[in-house]
């Protein structure tokens, strides 16, 4: 017998009992299905927040619900004390479609780039034999909120009041590879210092903006040059949201690690990171995850791997995509006086508004949802579209003309 949801609480006596480090919509969802969603009230969603590009495969997906109530019925979790069929099962697909030859899981993309970050660290004591290693991050980064991911991050906001901050970090400016290569000629300096190049392909909190085909080469060729480790964060872009099965394809060249969550398990909470072969330096008792790959979310994460396959959903997003940034396009032209630019990849899309101009992201998101349509800011200026990867193009156009009625409204 299946359990009755819960009955939703008040916002009120929700922020009672519940720590609100949230800016939360006055909205309750309690339904999905495919790229729709229901609030308590029984109003439908057009949901292009997809849990901030997470639902891979959108709600209730026939395949990941099967995957999971199997799982849950045959055995759920155990911890790394043991050999896991599914999770071995899904490192092989992570490797066999990938540049990486080994997977560490975890629960977060927070998780995943910690992880990335001690790898890089000890590479750099062990193998470099570098005494204080530095990793260089881009300005307008997100990593992560753990202590480490926060300092990570180049953006002051997420850091203040968590002070002091973890050491071994410095930041230079995203697609500038003057700033970059002047930064590690000056930490190198009298011995080598930089241990990793930490960067997104395409910021998505700092705005959905894309890295540069050529910055990117040139970074690689520096990294290659000097024995530096270059780590990218697929966390947001990485499992098919570009339009390629991993950010660092878009771009055509190939990270030492990299870092995968968000959309990898659909949902489902897991992490992973991937290195090659030579820099796999981890051994027993280096790091650790109680949960990190266990039976379910991994034979979830395995599940949406083989169904972006089968259901040959990267064509979709590319098409898609397309197809949104098209009718963005449109929108920006048909109010020039609010929208300065759209950017982005695949199903990955900003909309900039202009800077000088008092409308906020948060403020167009709050008129979407009065269209029925669920968007996410990506800073106080961009408003982020991010929908399943199984999305339509009926639901595009529905999408679209959601995002012109708010538009409409907010310019009368």
């Amino acid at each position: 017998m299946v359990a009755a949801p819960p009955t939703p609480l008040s916002a009120d006596a929700f922020d009672q009992v519940v720590m609100t480090t949230y800016g939360r919509f006055p909205i309750t969802l309690v339904r999905g299905e495919g790229c729709r969603v229901w609030d308590d009230q029984g109003r439908s969603y057009l949901d292009f927040v997809a849990g901030i590009a997470t639902c891979t495969l959108g709600h209730a997906h026939p395949a990941l619900v099967e995957t999971v109530s199997r799982q849950m019925q045959t055995l759920h979790h155990v911890s790394n004390l043991y050999y896991i069929p599914q999770q071995g099962a899904l490192a092989q697909w992570l490797v066999t479609h990938s540049c990486g030859d080994r997977v560490f899981f975890c629960n977060s993309g927070a998780e995943a780039n910690e992880a990335a970050i001690k790898l890089a660290r000890k590479y750099a004591h062990t193998v470099r034999h570098i005494a204080n290693p530095v990793i260089i991050t881009a300005e307008a980064s997100f990593h992560g909120r753990t202590l480490a991911t926060i300092t990570a991050t180049g953006q002051p906001k997420y850091q203040q009041h968590f002070d002091p901050l973890v050491p071994g970090f410095a930041y230079v400016p995203y697609n500038d590879f003057a700033a970059l290569e002047a930064l590690v000629a000056s930490l190198d300096q009298p011995a080598p210092q930089v241990a990793a190049i930490l960067l997104e392909p395409l910021q998505g909190e700092g705005g959905v903006r894309p890295g540069d085909r050529a910055y990117f080469e040139q970074v690689r060729q520096l990294c290659t040059e000097k024995g530096i480790l270059l780590i990218f964060d697929e966390v947001q872009v990485g499992m098919g949201r570009t339009g390629c099965l991993w950010g660092y394809e878009t771009l055509g060249v190939e990270p030492d690690i990299f870092t995968s969550a968000k959309g990898l398990a659909g949902g489902i909470p897991i992490g992973a990171m991937v290195a090659k072969e030579f820099c796999a330096v981890f051994a027993p008792g280096d790091h650790a995850s109680t949960f990190g790959g266990n039976p379910l979310a991994a034979a979830a994460a395995l599940t949406v791997c083989e169904t972006l396959e089968k259901e040959n959903l990267l064509e979709n997003v590319r098409d898609r995509g397309q197809q949104l940034r098209t009718g963005l396009h449109e929108l920006a032209t048909a109010y020039p006086h609010l929208i300065a630019e759209v950017r982005g990849w695949g199903l990955i899309n900003g909309l900039a508004l202009h800077p000088d101009i008092p409308l906020t992201a948060a403020e167009v998101v709050k008129a979407a949802i009065g269209e029925g349509l669920l968007l996410v800011p990506a800073g106080p200026k961009v408003v982020r579209f991010v929908p399943p990867l199984i999305v339509s193009a009926q639901e595009i156009e529905m999408a679209l003309e959601a995002v012109g009625r708010a538009f409409a409204r907010l310019a009368a």
